[in-house]
């Protein structure tokens, strides 16, 4: 095991919800490191290192939102998942949407999981804590190329 931190990706264009998931992580004992962008072309530049991310490692987790500007997140999910150097980063959708349509494309593009945001503050809290937990924590992942 390494003490590491681990790197969260968040796509969310929503600032009350990027506050809440940052101190969701605040409060984790998963040693982490999360960095926000806020639509889905910011999310693609970091994660092809490309405009202000030329440093940008690749992250452990990204945590996804559907409804973004400029690139929505089933475009940006589309991208990572066909594309060989990204495609083992999961992926959690993080949204509000509970339509079937949503559930069913995201997961018919490789979504490594879906998980509609709560409304009620402690179960958001929760949601993001185990979501963490499994995927930093529990889940043995390949490394990263």
């Amino acid at each position: 095991m390494t003490d590491k931190p681990k790197s969260i990706l968040l796509v969310e264009d929503n600032p009350a919800d990027a506050r809440l998931t940052r101190e969701a992580f605040k409060s984790s004992k998963t040693l982490s490191v999360l960095t926000v962008v806020k639509d889905g072309v910011e999310a693609m530049d970091f994660l092809h290192q490309a405009g202000s991310y030329t440093n940008a490692g690749k992250p452990d987790l990204i945590l996804l939102d559907l409804n973004l500007p400029r690139k929505d997140g089933r475009e940006v999910l589309a991208e990572i998942k066909g594309d060989a150097v990204l495609k083992r980063i999961p992926v959690a959708v993080f949204t509000t949407s509970r339509a079937e349509k949503d559930i069913n494309k995201c997961y018919d593009l490789n979504a490594n999981c879906y998980i509609v945001k709560p409304a009620d503050l402690d179960h958001y809290f929760e949601a993001i804590r185990a979501t963490e937990q499994f995927w930093l924590s529990t889940v043995t992942q390949p490394p990263h190329d």
